[in-house]
């Protein structure tokens, strides 16, 4: 065997000034390396002989003269893979990761099926050492893919895993903060390629999509964040607000709904409630919705405002003939007259009718008012008694008006406000936008907003 290992340097390391016997090793100098094991198709072989001597060699810490016989092996038989290991890992020995590396890929390429768990583990070693984390994440995989046994190596994927997750989902974040959404885009699905059963990932990326503009990819993802996720109120919330945007106002309520089931929030909440109130709102006449550009209030526009937003003053005490109006049969108010009339809030003439077109002016807007300042002190003793006993001076309109207490009270109550000089203007139209205000205010002093 010897004669046959020194015949073969001679013949194949002819530039080597000397020949060598390798050395006997005790104390291998790179325990961490595993000598590759020879293919049988190659026992015994001048290759197999080279490798062995320079296995020996760079364990002993010779690595020129083992580099000189493993490139000796390859020259002999130029398929004969172990020797490429061998470079590697005496490239490895050399710190020189990338110049290892070329030898683990040839490696592979020359082994039976292209599946050398070694080669790809010392592949992975080498793009480590190179910081290619997601590289070497693939080689490692690779080895457990022909070899699950292979537990230290399970556990060292997974920890990769987890670290290439943090960095990848780092990137993204990093570049929707920097406004490069498109990258953003990129990085987060690609963490979703590896990770495809995180739901923070999808809502994420979601949220980014949203910021793009991309609504329809946004509202796919926030679906699929919920689905993963049965606790992901936010997500939710967000579908919410993409099909509240877009008009879908019974889509937007149950998403809200939702996540209102999971998790309380106020902000979900007001949104529920101004939708509900925008659905009820689109179910009113036109009339009545045409009401805040109105350049002059009508009867008819009083008496549904006080109807609609003030229906719990008008509870109880009812008056029997507010049947007795005549014209508003047809009137598409109708409902809200009678209610307000049969409270005493707006009364009709004394022919019966309630003349639901004629425009209402400042004076019979406080006479409304003052009324329904009086069912609330009703309702609730104590809350307007303050108002009642102010006399305020207008400069047109005199204590001894008909008109002059109402007033006195709505302004007192900072419903309605003085003009220029104090001048109540009693006879001015009111706009559709004032008597809203006023309105509101009389729900607010109610408590009813």
């Amino acid at each position: 065997m010897r004669k046959l290992l020194l015949a073969a340097l001679v013949v194949f390391s002819a530039c080597a000034p000397k020949m060598v016997p390798p050395p006997v090793v005790s104390a291998p100098k790179f325990p961490e390396y595993a000598q590759p094991a020879v293919p049988p198709a190659f026992a015994g072989s001048a290759a197999a002989l080279l490798q062995s001597s320079g296995w020996a060699f760079f364990q002993s810490g010779d690595l020129k003269t083992a580099e000189r016989d493993f490139s000796a092996a390859l020259h002999a038989a130029p398929d004969f893979y172990p020797a490429e290991m061998s470079l590697g890992y005496l490239e490895l020995a050399r710190k020189d990761a990338a110049a290892a590396l070329p030898h683990f890929d040839r490696a592979l390429e020359l082994s039976p099926q292209h599946s050398d768990v070694p080669a790809f583990v010392a592949k992975g070693q080498s793009l480590l050492a190179l910081n290619r984390e997601a590289e070497a994440l693939e080689a490692f995989s690779a080895a457990l893919a022909v070899d699950p046994s292979l537990t230290d190596l399970a556990r060292r994927v997974e920890v990769l895993k987890f670290r290439n997750a943090e960095q990848g989902v780092a990137r993204a974040r990093d570049a929707a903060r920097a406004g490069r959404l498109d990258e953003a885009v990129q990085a987060y699905t690609a963490e979703i390629a590896s990770s495809p059963d995180s739901p923070f990932l999808y809502r994420e990326l979601a949220a980014v999509e949203r910021q793009k503009g991309d609504l329809d990819a946004a509202l796919e993802h926030f679906r699929k964040a919920s689905a993963l996720d049965p606790s992901d109120a936010r997500s939710l919330q967000q579908i919410g607000e993409i099909l509240e945007g877009r008009g879908d106002a019974d889509g937007a309520e149950k998403a809200y709904a939702r996540s209102l089931s999971i998790e309380p929030s106020a902000e979900v909440q007001k949104r529920v409630e101004a939708l509900r109130a925008r659905a009820a709102f689109a179910r009113l006449p036109a009339e009545y919705r045409a009401i805040d550009e109105a350049p002059q209030l009508t009867r008819a526009d009083l008496a549904a405002l006080i109807g609609i937003r003030l229906a719990p003053l008008l509870q109880g005490g009812r008056r029997g003939d507010a049947a007795l109006i005549t014209d508003v049969r047809n009137n598409w108010a109708a409902t809200w007259i009678v209610a307000v009339a049969g409270a005493g809030i707006m009364e009709p003439f004394a022919n019966h009718a309630f003349q639901p077109r004629t425009s209402v002016r400042r004076v019979d807007l406080a006479q409304a008012v003052a009324r329904l300042l009086a069912r609330v002190e009703a309702q609730n003793p104590g809350r307007t008694r303050a108002w009642e006993s102010v006399r305020l001076k207008f400069t047109d309109l005199s204590p001894s008006h008909i008109a002059y207490p109402a007033a006195s009270v709505a302004v007192a109550a900072g419903v309605l406000k003085t003009g220029d000089n104090n001048a109540f203007q009693p006879s001015k139209v009111v706009t559709g936008a004032e008597a809203i205000e006023a309105i509101e205010k009389v729900g607010a002093i109610a408590g009813l907003r």
